[in-house]
Formats: structure tokens, C-alpha cells, sequence
């Protein structure tokens, strides 16, 4: 090796160390302030404190008892149960199971064992159907004879550990000695023991995202019940959860927000919460889960993002419509607090029969549904704000009011899991309409089959170009016609509620080497109408600001602004601050790119505003929406 490239490694390496003794500092140091839960497991606190008889997981006998009683008294229990049933019924009508790939993953055929033995295993616990025990134990040799569960991808073996623990946890009293065996068998051996392979796929075991939450309550479901068998495996199992969680449970903090969006609070959620039940019914403790900082609060961040048009509030990667049924999840949270805002009665009294296909939490849902006890009202805020990871705002109107106004605007930054670039973008309906749109999510398998980099967030990676990920797909500001900063976090300055509530956004580090600073402010000014206004400074290198608005309704260029037409109503779009820029409308149906997400009658509103037109590099842009 010639001498100086030798130098250089030499002195290079103890860079490299002091760098690596750095970051293990700091994230030993970042672990060390983090809330803990209880964790007093070991062999002797399992043989001391873990259920022997009965049901463990979710159900144990005095829940049970509970269970049955509010079945013959309940009406909200009883018609759910009907659902159950007649799930149950469609259920016996299907194939079992086999190993079928979807790309890389198994996930879709765990999801459905656990949705087919959420379903049985309650009906079966509640009737003792020797049919419905007979298609339970089919199912569970069916999965328990695959060769692995898949664990490439640990979120299929997560879900389709947690499906035969509860399998023969709820119905193992009855099911052959061998089937039983089988399972627990499986359960070591293709559920637990690959977690602790370190070549494998394991990094979410101090994950900060719901692969923590998922896998850790599988691995916890699959612990309890073959603790007999492996009383040693199951100690450590547990205890490493319980150190774990936390890792993933502070990223609802401060105020509760989810940061990778609604539906993802509900998968990462459930599990928590499916893990919080098994402890208690467990062990009569859930070490702390329920009272973890934020957890609780999270229950109003998931009301909140449910918006009067049916839609959510799907930033991130969140889905864009909520089901008809009744939040099972949120059910829990409603039997914690005693909030009746979180218990979803209409919903759940809804004809059971046409209910459809529950969720795979159903049957452990019965469970919380049927412990809810009301408490004193406790009102939902109208305005709120919360910070964190993905902080958001939320604008609503009281539930009667006939204009349905509500609006949700976010900071924020790329590189947050299941992130886009949309710091400062915001959402927006009026009379029953959204107006301004989140491109929302689309199908992984389909991006990932075809090669495509979905999942990699630097600056220049091919998340990016989708039009659902950048900034061009959504409602926010764009600079120079480039990209946002992908690590630059759009954060609040301010917030006030009220009649009038307002929030205000720092973009600036969203602009780096774009602007010299940005603001946004969003203002409730009126029952039917929003104010956005931005306060930039350029930079040398700005040479277009451009203020965007997506939205699928039709738009009539009119002076000073725009008229939007949609499901028969209308909404005007005022700018206030620039009449003499008109405004452009850029149809983006077809989207740019083959594999972006075709949104019919999708089109971006833009205001561009060239740097030379700004008054000492400073302008202040307002645009206000307003409905009849």
C-alpha cells in the first residue's frame, strides 16, 4: 500500500472509533432518558404470577365471566357478537391456509389466521361448538405445517405467532394434545427463537416504529403460552419486550400523535394494546403500558384525524377512508378512560349482519367493548395541536354544525417513518367536501415488484419522485421548482384556540439553501373560511416560489383568484396578498410517473411568484378559502 495512502488510514481509524464511541454515547445516553416500564420477569416471577388455569391472553376466567354476563345485558355486546357469528360462519365457508407469497412477504396470510382465530376462538370460547373447535384445529396445523413463517419479513411471523397463541390459548383445553403440541412447538421454533438471530431480519426489536409494537406483542403472545415448555425462553422473550417498547411508544410523545398517520396508529396501537390485555389478563398488571406518557392522549389524536367527509386525515403513509364499523381499537382506550367519544356505539349497533368482514382484532375487541364503563363527559377539543415527530394542527366544528368545517395542516420532515415531504401542507373541507386533497398512499407490492426504492429517504432517493411523497403532491409550498430538504423538520411556533384558532409553522429548514426563512400561518377566520398566509425571506439562490393546492374539484379561473366546483357545492379561492398573479391550474391526472397513484380529476392550483417581484427579498403571500 503506498505511504500515503496508509497515512491516511492510520489517521483515519481512530476517527472511525472516536465517531463510533460517539454515537453508541449518544444513543446510550438517548435509551438511558427514555420512560421504562416495570419489568420484574424472570423463571421464578412466571412460575409465580403467570395465570395456570384457563384462558391467559386477553380472556381469563373472571373476564370471561364478565364477558358472558354483559352478552345477556349488553345490547352494544350482543350485537356485536351477532357480527362475530356471522363472520364465523362465512369463515368455515373458505380454504385453510397456505404459504403463498406476495413479493416478500407472507403478511396477508398471517393477517387472515389471525383474523379467522380471533373469530373462531370467540365464538368457540362463548358457545364450545365442537364444528367451530373442529375448523380451529384445522386451521392451526394448516399454518403450524408450513416450513417457516417468513422471517425475512418478521412482521409475518409476529402476526402469525400472536393467531396460534390465541388459538390455543382460547380453545387448546379442547383441541387434540398433539395439535397443541404442534403449535407450541411452531411457536419456538418458527416464531421465537428466529428473533434472536442477529443475520436476521431483527432490527425492530429497538426499533422506533410499529414493527416494535407488532412483533414484540406477537413474540409476547407466543411467550406466555409455551412458557411451560420453555420457561427460560419465555422469561427472556418478555423482558426483552418490556425493555424494548418503550423505544417505539415514545414516539407518541408529547401530545399523542402518531407520526406515521391514522391507520398506522391503529396497526401499531392494536398490538399495543393487544400486549397491555395479555399482561392483565396474564399477569393482573400491564407493567405500566397504559400509562406510558402520551399513550392514553393518542386515543384523541385517532378521533381527530377522522374528518366529517369519511376521509381521514391521511398524511403520511395513511390510508384515505375509514371502514363503517366501529373502532375496536379505540374501544379499549374508551374502556380505559371511561371517554364515551371513543366508544363508537352508533357503529357498533349498526345491523350486524351488515357489518361485513370485521377486523382481525374483533374478537379480543368483544373483550373491551364489554368493560367500558361511561364516565363523566369529557369533551374532544376543537382545536388542537400537537408536536412530536410529525406535529399537526386540527380545525373542527361542533358535530351539528351544517358547514362541517374541518382542516388539518402538519410540519414535519421527510425522513420520519413513513414520511413525505409535505411540511406545511394542509387538508381541507367544507360543507361535507374536501377541497384541498393528501395524495395519500398507495399499494407497496405493486411499487416493489417492479424494483422500485420505496423505502430508502435520502435526498436524492427514488421515494421522492413519487408524486404522493414529494412536495408536488401536496398542498404546500414548493421553491425553485426543487425538492424540499428531506431531513428539514417543519416545526410550530405557535398555536391559539378559540373561535378563531390559529397555528403557525416554521418551513425554513424544509428550504435549506432555498429561502432565507419561511413561515406559515393557518387561521379559522370565519365558520367557512381558512387563511393561509406565508412569510418568506429569499435567499441569493431563490428564483421562484411557487403556492400550491391540490384538489380534484373543478376550478374556474376568476379575477383574484379561483372558483371551485365540487359535489354541487362551491369554494372560492381568494389571494388576497398578489391580485395581479393569476392563478394556474396544472392537471396532474395522469400523473407523471407510470407507477404514481392515479387520483381522477387530480390538479394542482399554484400561485407562482418569481424572486425579482419580491420588495427587499421579503413578501407576505395570503390566500383564503371560503364556502357559502
Amino acid at each position: 500500500m503506498p505511504y500515503k495512502k496508509v497515512q491516511r488510514f492510520l489517521f483515519s481509524v481512530p476517527l472511525i472509533c472516536l465517531l463510533t464511541v460517539q454515537i453508541t454515547w449518544a444513543q446510550e445516553e438517548a435509551n438511558s432518558n427514555l420512560p421504562k416500564l416495570q419489568n420484574p420477569i424472570s423463571v421464578h416471577y412466571l412460575q409465580k404470577k403467570l395465570k395456570k388455569a384457563g384462558p391467559k391472553l386477553v380472556l381469563n376466567p373472571k373476564i370471561e365471566k364478565n364477558l358472558i354476563k354483559k352478552l345477556k345485558t349488553d345490547p352494544v355486546v350482543r350485537n356485536l357478537y351477532k357480527a362475530i357469528q356471522a363472520n364465523a360462519v362465512e369463515i368455515q365457508k373458505e380454504p385453510l391456509l397456505i404459504r403463498e407469497l406476495e413479493g416478500r412477504r407472507l403478511l396477508h396470510v398471517s393477517r387472515e389466521m389471525l383474523y379467522r382465530i380471533n373469530i373462531l376462538g370467540m365464538v368457540y370460547r362463548i358457545e364450545k361448538d365442537p364444528v367451530i373447535l373442529a375448523r380451529i384445529d384445522e386451521e392451526l396445523k394448516a399454518v403450524c405445517n408450513f416450513s417457516d413463517w417468513n422471517p425475512s419479513h418478521y412482521l409475518d411471523v409476529a402476526e402469525m405467532s400472536m393467531a396460534v397463541a390465541f388459538g390455543i390459548d382460547w380453545a387448546g383445553e379442547a383441541l387434540p394434545s398433539s395439535t397443541v403440541e404442534l403449535a407450541k412447538v411452531s411457536l419456538i421454533e418458527k416464531g421465537i427463537k428466529p428473533s434472536y438471530n442477529e443475520k436476521g431480519n431483527t432490527g425492530w426489536v429497538g426499533g422506533n416504529n410499529n414493527w416494535n409494537q407488532v412483533c414484540h406483542g406477537g413474540m409476547i403472545a407466543a411467550a406466555i403460552v409455551t412458557a411451560d415448555k420453555d420457561p427460560e425462553l419465555a422469561a427472556r422473550t418478555i423482558s426483552r419486550a418490556l425493555d424494548s417498547i418503550p423505544q417505539a411508544l415514545v414516539s407518541y410523545g408529547p401530545d399523542g400523535i402518531y407520526p406515521e398517520g391514522s391507520t398506522y396508529w391503529s396497526y401499531g396501537t392494536s398490538f399495543t394494546v393487544f400486549t397491555a390485555a395479555m399482561f392483565e389478563s396474564a399477569f393482573d398488571t400491564d407493567f405500566g403500558l397504559s400509562e406510558f406518557p402520551a399513550f392514553l392522549e393518542s386515543a384523541n389524536f385517532r378521533l381527530l384525524c377522522n374528518a366529517p367527509s369519511g376521509w381521514y386525515y391521511n398524511f403520511a403513509d395513511c390510508g384515505d377512508k375509514r371502514s363503517e364499523q366501529g373502532d375496536i381499537t379505540l374501544a379499549w382506550f374508551a374502556s380505559k378512560t371511561g371517554n364515551k367519544a371513543f366508544f363508537e356505539e352508533d357503529r357498533f349497533l349498526a345491523p350486524a349482519e351488515g357489518m361485513g368482514k370485521l377486523a382481525r382484532n374483533a374478537g379480543a375487541g368483544l373483550v373491551w367493548v364489554s368493560q367500558f364503563k361511561e364516565k363523566d363527559d369529557q369533551k374532544t377539543p376543537l382545536a388542537w395541536k400537537g408536536d412530536g415527530d410529525n406535529p399537526i394542527v386540527i380545525f373542527k366544528s361542533v358535530a351539528n354544525d351544517p358547514h362541517q368545517y374541518y382542516f388539518g395542516g402538519k410540519g414535519g420532515r421527510g425522513t420520519v417513518n413513513h414520511g413525505n415531504m409535505d411540511g406545511g401542507s394542509f387538508i381541507f373541507e367544507l360543507n361535507g367536501v374536501r377541497w384541498s386533497i393528501d395524495a395519500g398512499n398507495q399499494n407497496y407490492h405493486n411499487l416493489e415488484k417492479t424494483g422500485f426504492d420505496l423505502w430508502h429517504r435520502c435526498q436524492e432517493c427514488e421515494r421522492w419522485s413519487l408524486l404522493t411523497k414529494n412536495n408536488f403532491g401536496h398542498s404546500t409550498l414548493t421553491v425553485n421548482n426543487q425538492h424540499h430538504e428531506v431531513d428539514g423538520m417543519a416545526f410550530f411556533t405557535d398555536f391559539k384556540d378559540g373561535d378563531q384558532p390559529e397555528a403557525t409553522i416554521d418551513l425554513s429548514a424544509a428550504f435549506e439553501g432555498q429561502l432565507k426563512s419561511a413561515q406559515r400561518r393557518f387561521v379559522k377566520d370565519s365558520p367557512t373560511s381558512l387563511l393561509i398566509e406565508d412569510s418568506l425571506v429569499a435567499s441569493d439562490s431563490t428564483q421562484l416560489v411557487t403556492w400550491q393546492m391540490l384538489t380534484v374539484a373543478d376550478v374556474e379561473i376568476v379575477k383574484g383568484g379561483a372558483i371551485l366546483r365540487q359535489d354541487g357545492k362551491q369554494l372560492k379561492l381568494e389571494n388576497l396578498s398578489h391580485p395581479e398573479i393569476t392563478v394556474s391550474v396544472v392537471a396532474v391526472h395522469p400523473a407523471p410517473l407510470e407507477l404514481d397513484r392515479q387520483i381522477e380529476s387530480l390538479k394542482r392550483i399554484e400561485l407562482r411568484l418569481p424572486a425579482y417581484t419580491l420588495n427587499d427579498r421579503k413578501t407576505i403571500l395570503r390566500v383564503r378559502l371560503s364556502g357559502d
